[in-house]
């Protein structure tokens, strides 16, 4: 009955196929995944799940429990919120970091990349058609939406990582300990969370999809010139249909 309303990394509905708790009831071995609930605000958030059989006296499986904890991506977002907070650096609206603090991210970023050669990617995200949805479901609905984006993606990140709202309806996410072969794979897992995620609007579920450019930053880069390379690359995920990722090819 989808009362969980849980889906993997990839955006599968494990109430659909591969529920852990479904497949420890059939072969009595304890398993642990993490999964991404849905939250009541209507983004996904990220949970460790823990499933044990329980057995009857004849030794049969009847049943089984489901545990469930925060996971270490979620306490380290908010970690780093309660920083950001305390440096001006929060979007009021949102709740994660904003303009001024990207930009201060980047700088520091593209810093290491030309003293130290540690490599980063950014993925600039903009909402597919949010227009048409505020004009459809009113400002303060877009507002949710906003909301529903950014704490998806904050809690689709790893710890390393920083996301903020570049404004309006553009996010950027700053991906770092990477190479260029997994920049795609990153951005299509928070792709997938993002389009697995809902809101409940007028008694159904209405959804919200990203179309976004991803790059890798190159040595003696400037911040217009990284961020000129990633809005192209929208834009050709903008042409090609939305709901997607483009990236340069390396």
């Amino acid at each position: 009955d989808e009362v969980l309303c849980h889906v993997d990394d990839a955006g599968r509905h494990l109430c659909q196929e591969g529920c852990p708790l479904a497949a420890t009831m059939e072969d009595g071995r304890p398993r642990s995944a993490e999964v991404f609930l849905h939250h009541k605000s209507g983004h996904r958030t990220p949970v460790k799940v823990y499933g044990a059989p329980i057995y009857n006296e004849a030794g049969q499986v009847i049943g089984a429990f489901e545990t469930f904890s925060q996971t270490s991506s979620v306490l380290a977002a908010h970690e780093r919120i309660g920083q950001l907070e305390e440096l001006a650096f929060v979007d009021t609206l949102t709740g994660i970091g904003n303009r001024r603090y990207l930009e201060r991210e980047l700088t520091s970023r593209l810093a290491d990349l030309q003293r130290l050669g540690w490599r980063f990617g950014v993925v600039l995200c903009d909402i597919d058609h949010f227009k048409r949805f505020n004009d459809e479901f009113g400002h303060a609905t877009g507002d949710e939406a906003l909301q529903m984006v950014a704490q998806t993606l904050a809690h689709g990140c790893r710890a390393g990582d920083c996301v903020g709202r570049w404004g309006g309806e553009e996010f950027l996410v700053v991906i770092g300990n990477l190479q260029h072969g997994t920049l795609w794979q990153v951005a299509e897992r928070l792709r997938l969370l993002l389009a697995s995620s809902f809101l409940r609007v007028q008694g159904a579920n209405q959804r919200v999809t990203v179309s976004a450019g991803a790059v890798m930053a190159q040595p003696g880069e400037d911040i217009p010139g990284l961020l000129a390379r990633a809005d192209g690359l929208l834009y050709q995920s903008k042409t090609a249909g939305r709901n997607r990722i483009s990236v340069e090819p390396g």
